[in-house]
């Protein structure tokens, strides 16, 4: 005997239901316009020098419908983070070349290519470039963090890493801008021994 093929099940010869019927059960959440697809190639995107990287927004609030930022960077050694917490978003990281060291809640946790770093809001965290240079995504849900790093940072005349004329932010400048988009400042860069 023939067993029935997946189409054949699924136009509705499995347990009585037809295929018609199940998509109608099929909800989608309507609280907000659908964002459009977003197609970016390599070196493409907002390149800007962020706090001594070059970091490039692949996708924002504004293209996103502020459902979530993805920034790219790419950092020379001892680049990082003051030690700081999220209140508006969740944060996660994927390094894709070079080694992140990450510290949390008292623990570090060093991070070479290929790995995912998941940092919830509300924890406070800080993280450095351990290697000589690193490559890493940088995603925060829902979108919002853009507007700190785009504040903080000036459009990139190339896509390299920013020459040493560029200026940094004072610590007070960050601290307030970082309010204006719910981080706090708690400490300054680099992992707390």
């Amino acid at each position: 005997m023939r067993r029935p093929s997946f189409w054949s099940r699924a136009a509705g010869l499995t347990n009585g239901h037809r295929f018609g019927t199940l998509a109608a059960m099929v909800t989608t959440d309507a609280t907000g316009p659908t964002p459009s697809a977003i197609k970016l190639q390599p070196g493409e995107g907002e390149a800007r020098w962020f706090l001594g990287a070059l970091v490039t927004v692949k996708s924002s609030g504004e293209t996103t419908e502020g459902r979530v930022a993805v920034i790219e960077h790419h950092a020379p050694q001892g680049h990082g983070s003051p030690l700081h917490v999220h209140h508006n978003e969740d944060e996660w990281f994927y390094v894709t070349e070079g080694e992140l060291t990450f510290w949390l809640d008292g623990e570090v946790t060093t991070a070479p290519a290929g790995s995912f770093v998941y940092l919830p809001r509300d924890a406070p965290h800080t993280f450095s470039v351990s290697s000589a240079e690193a490559r890493f995504l940088l995603v925060v849900e829902p979108a919002g963090f853009e507007g700190f790093v785009r504040e903080s940072s000036e459009p990139a005349a190339e896509r390299t890493l920013p020459p040493a004329t560029v200026q940094l932010p004072s610590p007070e400048q960050m601290t307030a801008t970082a309010a204006k988009y719910g981080l706090d400042i708690l400490g300054p860069p680099g992992i707390p021994a």
